[in-house]
Parts: structure tokens; sequence; C-alpha cells
């Protein structure tokens, strides 16, 4: 029996003549441990994964799981064959409940051809029960957190008996609890024998759960080491092809008068009371458990959700958000949290969604808009984010998940807002577009835009705010100063309570 479970040997994806993904990557994994697979985004990371996973066909080489030649022609055939994945980019159907998502294309019958719902039910609830952890299973996909949502991707994948499990992401919405609830799965994942690659951003992750790494660049593997003889600022070198000294540069506090005063919001029964200024040229950050509050700020001040009272000052003057539109109108962009569902046209181009916010811009004589300008234009924002395409009319489907949140970004670039709130800005982007992210925000204050940030990495919202809010269960537990001199543990403590 080979020490290796999973052997990609010469492995080589073009698409079209102009974009070479994978160029001969050679890729082995030994069985029984946690082998992560790391690089930057569009280093070829996902593109290898969807070839073992029978999503697309190699242009060259060929893979081995067990010691046998496989060649999988679809997602069901990977399945069959012991492969399971936990993908970043959450694959629920809406109207589906979570039992019903968890089994989809698996459910057992009985000889009659009934569903045994009742054993699947007893499995599900076992699963969660197993690692503490709370969820309506009979809620639809829809009414669930993306939290919530990933825990149900992850059941799928654990339910499915693997030899293999890919997980892509997998922490990227999860609260620091639950990753150590995941992280002690993985454990006894790898005790039965069962194998895992670990693709991840997050380099302490790697450390804390990883066996082996592998780097991917540019569609080429770098180097594959034992974690142990490695360190974090080897890795990143390697990743980016460059030493970067700090993950997050210096920012110098200047900001000027109030800009946006929000009194005593509150939505339908959760948030309470909520207070705050955002002065020009600050980043304000918020900070808080998953389900604290955070993401429904943003989406009340942004008008997607309902205020069921509260007031709303732009430059000393009342304004009704009721609506994006009027958002909008009032200069207010919002990156959301789930890119894919709220941030993006994701079966359009790359060209029609960045300028999507602002059609007048690209128009000669409105309404008739100018192909060239926009083209030009579009040009530029993906020249100044450093967005990986082939070209502007690159569909966005077929873009790595951090250039499709660079997408996001420059789409409101592009509307010129005034005031940016970022729901998890840097969520599934690795350490190197997470430093131009920052380097840009920290760019756009500079202009006078100001910027409210949400963040569950608590080093990130820490060294990159002015201030920071904290909520807990709905409710404002404090805005902290930088002059204050508190640690990310304090910023912690507030937000458990």
């Amino acid at each position: 029996m080979s020490e290796y479970i999973l052997e990609m040997m010469d492995i080589s994806k073009s698409f079209g003549s102009n974009v070479q993904a994978l160029s001969h990557v050679n890729f082995k994994v030994k069985r029984g441990e946690v082998h992560a697979l790391i690089g930057e985004n569009g280093a070829g990371k996902s593109t290898l994964m969807k070839i073992l996973n029978g999503v697309y066909s190699p242009s060259g080489g060929e893979y081995r799981v067990d010691g046998k030649r496989v060649s999988f022609r679809n997602t069901r055939q990977a399945a069959e064959g012991g492969i399971s994945f936990v993908f970043q980019e959450l694959n629920l159907i809406p109207t589906l409940s979570a039992l019903e998502n968890a089994f989809l294309g698996r459910l057992e019958t009985d000889r009659l051809g009934f569903v045994r719902w009742k054993k699947h039910r007893q499995q599900l609830e076992e699963f969660f029960s197993s690692i503490d952890f709370e969820l309506d299973i009979d809620a639809p996909a829809e009414d669930l957190s993306i939290a919530e949502k990933q825990m149900v991707e992850i059941a799928k994948a654990l339910l499915l008996n693997a030899k293999i499990i890919v997980m892509d992401e997998p922490t990227a919405t999860l609260t620091q609890v639950e990753i150590e609830k995941l992280f002690a799965i993985i454990k006894s994942l790898k005790a039965k024998g069962v194998t895992v690659v670990y693709i991840s951003h997050r380099m302490e992750e790697i450390f804390q759960i990883c066996d082996t790494v592998t780097v991917l660049r540019d569609g080429r593997v770098i180097d594959t080491q034992p974690v142990a003889q490695v360190d974090r600022a080897g890795i990143i070198e390697k990743m980016v092809g460059r030493t970067i000294d700090v993950e997050f540069p210096a920012r110098d506090y200047c900001p000027g008068e109030v800009l946006m005063e929000v009194a005593d919001l509150c939505t339908p029964g959760f948030l309470r009371d909520i207070h705050f200024d955002l002065r020009k040229g600050e980043i304000l950050g918020i900070a808080g458990l998953v389900g604290s509050g955070r993401s429904e700020i943003a989406r009340a001040v942004f008008g997607a959700d309902k205020m069921e009272k509260g007031t709303v000052r732009i430059n000393g003057k009342v304004v009704q958000i009721r609506s994006t539109m009027d958002a909008k109108r009032n200069s207010i962009g919002l990156v959301p949290e789930d890119r894919k569902e709220e941030g993006l046209a994701v079966e359009f181009s790359v060209l029609r969604n960045i300028t999507v916010t602002n059609l007048k811009k690209v128009a000669r004589f409105w309404p008739f808009i100018s192909p060239p300008r926009e083209r030009q234009l579009s040009g530029k924002s993906i020249k100044e984010l450093n967005i990986k395409t082939p070209s502007s009319s690159q569909i966005m489907n077929n873009l790595s998940g951090g250039n499709q949140q660079k997408v996001v970004l420059a789409k409101w670039l592009f509307a010129d807002a005034d005031i940016l709130i970022l729901d998890e800005p840097t969520r599934g982007i690795d350490v190197g577009a997470k430093f131009e992210i920052y380097l840009l925000m920290n760019e756009l204050v500079k202009r006078g835009k100001s910027i409210i940030m949400i963040s569950s990495e608590l080093p990130e919202i820490f060294a990159m705010s002015d201030r920071i809010l904290v909520m807990q269960d709905g409710r404002l537990k404090a805005c902290v100063d930088k002059s204050e001199n508190k640690t990310p543990e304090d910023i912690m403590q507030l937000a458990i309570g």
C-alpha cells in the first residue's frame, strides 16, 4: 500500500489559449495527514481541487486515489470515489431545509421507496450535538446565518464517511469557539485515518492544525515541506514571491469633522438603541461575535433591512434611508458579507459588475452607454485594485473568491461613495491581497472617504480601526478609542461580556 492516498502528477490546466491556470503540478498527500494547500488568490488552488472533484478535466497529467488511477467526470463520481468537499462558496439550495440540504443527492429509501427521514434526522442531530452546535435543521437555508450555512456544508461533507476531505476556507465565517470545535473534529478524523486537504489564508491555522504544507504560485508548486520545518515569513515569501515585513501597514490617525450620525437605531426584534458617529477620513471598526448585530447595523444603515426607528444624519442633515437606492443617493456603499449572493451578478462580466453602480459615468449621451468608455474606465479600476482577470469581459464566476471581493469593492469606488461599509472585506483573501486592500483603505481615508469595517479577525480590526464599536446581542456594548491602549483580548472580553 502506497504511503500517499492522493497523487496528482504533472497536472496542467488551461482555459482557452490565454489562461494557463496550472502548469505541471505535482501534489502528493500522505494517508491520514492534514495537508495545507496555500497560495495567493488565482494561484490555482481551487482549479486543482476542481480537477480532483470532477468539475474540470485536466489538460495534461493524471491522478491516483489509493494507488488507483482515476478520472472523475463529475462530483458524484468523486464522492463515490471517497472524495468529499467543504467549499469556500456556500452551495445550499435556499428553499430547502438544513436537513434536506445535508443529504441532498444521497437520500436513503426503504423497500417501498420512502425516504428514511427519521434516520437522516438522527444522523444530523447527533453530528451537531457532538460538536455542541445549536441549529434548527428544519429551517430553510435562506433563513440561516452565514456561520450556520457553513456548518451545514461541513456536516454534508463529514457525513459522507469519505477517505479524503477537502476543506476550502472552512473557518471564514466561524467564531473562535466554532473554529475550535472544527479543529477538534479534524483531529478526530485524523485519528481515524481520514486525510484532510486544508485550504486557508489564515497562517495561524496552518501551524495549529496541519502536518504538511504545499505552496502554489502562478499555477506552479513552489515548495512542499513539513509544517514543523517552515516559518510564517518563509511561507508568505513563497506565496507572494516577495517579503512582506509587516501584515498591516502603518496608519496616521487624523479624522476630520463628523460626517454621519446614527441615533436610536432599532430593527424589528433585534437591534436596540444603537448610537454612533463616523468622522471624515476615519476607519470605524465594528467587532463582536457572529450574531451580535454587526452585519445588521450595516444592512440597516444601507437600507437593506428595515429600521423600526432611528435617525441618520449626513453632514448634519437628517436623511431618510428606506432602501438601498436611498443609501446610494446619499453616497453610501456596502461590500456585503456574502459577496456571491448579495454583492455580485456572477453571470455577468467583470466590466458590467464594476460599472453598474454608476452607468452615467460611462455614457457619452445619457442613457446611451459608450462601450469604449466602459472598457477604458473598468480597465482602470481593474488595474488600480490589481484584479487578476484575463480581461474585463471575463464572467465573474470564473474569478477566484479574492478577486471577486476586489470587484465588489471596485464597483463602489466607481460610484465614488463617500461612506463605505465593508463587511468582512478580507474574508477568503490571501495575505498579499489583504495587504493591498489595507493600503487601499488607507489611501481612501486620506482622500477623505470614511469607512465602517466589520471583521471577525480581531488583529485586523484592531490594527486598521481608529475606533472600535463592540456589539453584543443586538446592543452596543462599548466604543473603544485607539488612544485607550486596549488589547485584542480586551475587545474579546467586551464582546463576550
